[in-house]
């Protein structure tokens, strides 16, 4: 009898090891189990942000689409990503920043659609001048650089604007230069294609970093709001 009791008791100390084993495997279980849960619901409240921004995202281009709707085919202006496009050709003359007549009724055109879509939005428009990568000749002096051309083209066409009836404070204008072709200037053709003004509607509170991204030698000249002299 006092060895069965001691075979017991000695015992005891095992079954009661293997429980606290068996409670603590059933712990770290359950912690695993929140911690994935928490992973899960995380990951499905990012692809919804996602979703929700995309879905934004296009909406906002289909309502550009739509205000910009004549304009765009009539194939004088093209629309990509947001972005509206249009070629150097049609608005000046090569390495000249005056507005050619085709190009200012074209500018005239936009304003009244542009101010309906900016009027519903939080948004500004960014004027942007874009050259090719050739440097200015001797003969061509009228600019300093690329910088500069772009910069005087961009703040052309932010004054036809606001002379067409756009707000000055809905607009401002920056500099690319030669940078962020469209294609490599590998041609007459690539170089044409390349020398361009596009205009983008930016939330407002980008303005600042906006225009601080495009610092240039040219920046100091590329403001908003554009006035005259």
């Amino acid at each position: 009898m006092l060895e069965h009791d001691a075979d017991v008791e000695s015992s005891a100390p095992t079954w009661m090891s293997f429980a606290d084993l068996m409670t603590g495997l059933l712990g770290a279980c359950v912690l695993l189990l929140v911690g994935v849960m928490a992973t899960q619901l995380e990951m499905a409240s990012t692809l919804e942000a996602e979703v929700q921004k995309r879905q934004a995202e296009e909406q906002r281009r289909m309502t550009l689409e739509n205000a910009l709707a004549i304009p765009l085919a009539s194939g004088r202006i093209t629309l990509n990503n947001g972005r509206i496009g249009i070629s150097g050709k049609l608005l000046f003359e090569l390495n000249s920043d005056q507005l050619q007549p085709e190009g200012r009724q074209l500018l005239k055109s936009l304003v009244q659609p542009l101010r309906i879509y900016l009027k519903t939005r939080d948004e500004i428009l960014m004027v942007s001048g874009f050259t090719d990568d050739r440097p200015m000749r001797d003969g061509q002096r009228k600019f300093e650089d690329n910088w500069e051309l772009s910069s005087q083209r961009a703040l052309t066409v932010t004054r036809s604007l606001i002379e067409e009836g756009m707000p000055s404070a809905l607009l401002f204008a920056a500099a690319f230069g030669q940078e962020q072709p469209l294609t490599p200037n590998t041609d007459d053709k690539a170089r044409a294609h390349n020398r361009r003004v596009e205009m983008a509607p930016v939330p407002k509170a980008s303005n600042a970093a906006q225009v601080s991204r495009v610092s240039s030698p040219a920046a100091s000249a590329v403001d908003s709001p554009v006035t005259r002299p």
